[in-house]
């Protein structure tokens, strides 16, 4: 039987003495209260997107995804680096188009749809990433619709950014070949 008065000191050890798990949890809502997904989320909004994360460490060489694969998750890189390669048509290497790190995200495309990997994301050393699946953002829209509608949002904000940029690159790139053809 359990001594009720002894309950008050063992919740105050408890509180001086955090366990690890308490601290990971901590650090990473931390984490995602940082993130562009997640940055307009109260923090009881965030404890229930972080029910619904899938937590991975990969090792070093190891593929979050592999180019062609469908696509069905939002990678989140809480620690690590990561790189982004393509495919190269005419000799079957592989090039690498850029490298990401820590506090970055990939393949937030695959919250929309299935379609086709467009890259590979191979971890160049040991990576912990936090995933939101597509299938658990459509749930959250029955069971938690303001967050998955923030979600969304920020997901639509974030498109909208990179195909700016894309549209800005590709009028550069007509103009200088405008102006080497002449």
């Amino acid at each position: 039987m359990e001594n009720k008065e002894n309950k008050p000191l063992a919740n105050l050890y408890g509180y001086i003495f955090k366990d690890e798990k308490n601290t990971q949890e901590m650090d990473t809502l931390d984490f995602l209260a940082d993130s562009t997904f997640f940055k307009k989320l109260s923090r009881r909004q965030l404890k229930k997107v972080l029910q619904k994360l899938h937590i991975r460490t990969f090792r070093e060489d190891e593929f979050l995804f592999e180019f062609g694969n469908p696509g069905a998750a939002l990678f989140l890189i809480e620690e690590g680096e990561v790189s982004i390669e393509i495919p190269d048509k005419l000799d079957g290497s592989t090039r690498v188009v850029t490298t990401i790190g820590s506090n970055t995200f990939l393949g937030e495309i695959a919250l929309l749809n299935n379609d086709e990997r467009t890259a590979s994301a191979r971890a160049l050393k040991t990576t912990r990433t936090l995933a939101l699946y597509r299938n658990d953002l459509v749930g959250m829209t029955k069971t938690d619709p303001e967050i998955a509608s923030v979600i969304y949002q920020s997901l639509a904000q974030v498109l909208g950014k990179r195909l700016m940029t894309t549209t800005k690159m590709i009028n550069e790139q007509k103009k200088e070949q405008a102006r080497n053809a002449a």
